[in-house]
């Protein structure tokens, strides 16, 4: 459950200015995985203000918030985490139709006496993200419109905040925030597996099949089979600590890659994928592990 503590300030009107990307907003129900069957843990969301596909973690709703004013984005001066560029957030949002100003200050009012944000999107939003309470998902700086991404990124975390797109009115709040998922080159892996501390503190994951690994494998890593997620991913921390370096490997990066946003999404706090994956380590590292 997510709350806020700090003091809000009064809401303003901030001005609307144009872009040219059209906001559509639609949900995918499964991520396209290298191997089927397709979890069904996965899914991922694709809009023109994001760029991309990414995965999403099923977050639990209702987001209650309680609040003691409204702060708006010119309220907000500064990145609650600097200018990082990689920092990824978690938004919820409601969206209305810049006619209707007196519904957007009744949920503004309803919010702030302590109404269920998640209920209210679902109820009154003209977003299609209302299905799933406002909830957006996943986003970093450059892939949302300038109004929605400055006053998203300006946001503190768990306050809600007021913004103006050509789209409507927008009550939005940062439920959270992640550093997104880092690569490692083969080589500064192959560097690293030499240091037994290393062996022993990484949790290594080679998310391929079986049938692969027979053919080529490299010491250390546990075998978390992607086609085997449903057996594996309700259990995953305790398989897993969450709170160390996660290094996830595939054949060539992309499978490792959804489970690695994967992991972030269920609370992993440093997760690398292996660039390349072992069809690189052979290639730019150890020519004795077979290709295949």
């Amino acid at each position: 459950m997510f709350r806020v503590t700090g003091i809000l300030s009064a809401a303003s009107s901030p001005a609307a200015a144009s872009f040219s990307a059209a906001l559509r907003l639609s949900v995918v129900p499964t991520l396209v995985l290298a191997s089927p069957p397709h979890p069904r843990w996965f899914s991922t969301f694709s809009r023109s203000f994001l760029g991309g596909r990414k995965l999403q973690s099923r977050i639990p709703s209702p987001y209650q918030i309680r609040l003691s004013g409204f702060s708006t984005l010119k309220a907000r001066a500064s990145f609650s985490s600097g200018s990082n560029p990689t920092r990824e957030i978690l938004v919820q949002h409601v969206l209305v139709k810049e006619g209707d100003s007196e519904l957007f200050a009744e949920l503004q009012k309803r919010i702030l006496d302590g109404e269920d944000m998640s209920e209210l999107a679902a109820e009154y939003s003209i977003c299609p993200s209302k299905k799933d309470g406002g909830l957006l998902g996943w986003v970093k700086l450059g892939q949302m419109v300038p109004e929605f991404e400055e006053a998203a990124f300006k946001a503190e975390l768990n306050h809600v905040v007021t913004c103006k797109t050509q789209f409507g009115w927008h009550l939005l709040q940062v439920l959270s925030e992640r550093e997104p998922v880092k690569d490692i080159q083969v080589e500064e892996l192959h560097s690293k597996m030499q240091d037994p501390l290393f062996m022993e503190e990484a949790q290594l994951v080679d998310v391929r099949e079986p049938d692969e690994i027979a053919k080529a494998s490299l010491p250390g890593f546990q075998v978390f089979p992607l086609r085997q997620f449903e057996s594996w991913a309700p259990e995953i921390t305790s398989k897993l600590n969450p709170d160390k370096d996660t290094f996830a490997m595939c054949k060539a990066g992309g499978r490792s890659l959804n489970v690695a946003n994967w992991l972030l999404s269920q609370g992993f706090k440093s997760v690398y994928t292996v660039a390349g994956g072992i069809q690189a380590y052979s290639l730019k590292v150890d020519p004795s592990i077979p290709t295949y």
